[in-house]
């Protein structure tokens, strides 16, 4: 017999450099997460700096103060006994690249990058990143003296790996990775992944957010699970609107959605109970997907 699991969706109106405001506002999700009884919490992709950066992911004070975020967020008692999913840049062998940071209670689980980044349309992903381009392959990556002070890590795993956990298995796409023909959730379902999470930042066209809901609907039509999918709203610092729809999707059908063109900073997170998966005493060991 199944127990229940509470995941939580989010779409931000964060805003590039804002690292205050992005904070205060990713806090503020966590805890709605929270007093849902989530145990799981996804975020928008690089939501501590902004998205809409641009050059500004070139330089080092924007890595910086993305750590010092990352520090609050360790710190804060609202992010104890709940996954935290967040995402920042991260410099990996003196190489940038667009990252998930998991946590829980203060210690890193995995910190991992984007294979597939996204350099059509108005994206150009290709001018600030690089591609993880090493499929089920982790490395250690040595964590900043301000980190390592709050969580006692000196390194953790850097890579494309999964979360597992005694009832099931978590992994993480990252926005474009969706929507490329070999998703990586194609081959983590294969190995047996049953919830999957997306970060996005997709920016409003028309029809765009039908092509959306289709895409998640079908990372779980065909081998079943749970996908979460978390995007950027407002306008950040760009040209571009970004309109929210955070979603989940059990088995190939919507189950929760956000509204799409909401003028909160924070729209409510997507709880979701769910009778079939347990992610209770989490982070047990990695292994790759």
């Amino acid at each position: 017999m199944g127990r229940k699991v509470t995941l939580a969706t989010c779409s931000l109106n964060q805003w590039a450099l804002d690292f205050d405001g992005n904070l205060r506002r990713i806090l503020n999700s966590i805890e709605i997460a929270k007093a849902n009884g989530a145990k799981y919490r996804l975020g928008p992709e690089l939501e501590i700096c902004g998205y809409g950066c641009a050059d500004h992911f070139y330089e080092s004070d924007t890595l910086l103060h993305c750590f010092q975020v990352l520090k609050e967020l360790l710190e804060s008692p609202l992010t104890q006994d709940i996954i935290c999913d967040v995402g920042m840049p991260v410099m990996h062998h003196n190489v940038r690249y667009n990252c998930r940071v998991l946590f829980l209670n203060k210690k890193i689980l995995l910190i991992r990058p984007k294979m597939l980044l996204a350099n059509h349309g108005n994206n150009r992903e290709f001018r600030w990143f690089s591609p993880w381009s090493q499929p089920r392959h982790v490395e250690e990556y040595f964590l900043p003296r301000m980190i390592q002070d709050v969580t006692g890590q000196v390194t953790v795993p850097f890579g494309d790996a999964v979360l597992s956990t005694k009832d099931t298995c978590i992994g993480s796409e990252i926005c474009a990775e969706l929507w490329n023909p070999r998703s990586p959730h194609v081959d983590m379902g294969l190995d047996g992944v049953e919830i999957f999470t997306n970060s996005s930042a997709s920016y409003h066209e028309l029809r765009k957010a039908d092509h959306r809901v289709n895409l998640v609907k079908s990372a779980t039509t065909k081998s079943g699970g749970i996908y979460l999918f978390a995007n950027q709203k407002g306008c950040d610092g760009d040209r571009l609107y970004y309109d929210g729809c955070s979603m989940i999707a059990i088995n190939g059908d919507i189950v929760a959605q956000g509204v799409q063109f909401s003028l909160d900073d924070v729209v409510r997170a997507l709880s979701l109970n769910i009778k079939y998966f347990v992610c209770l005493e989490i982070i047990l060991y990695f292994k790759p997907c």
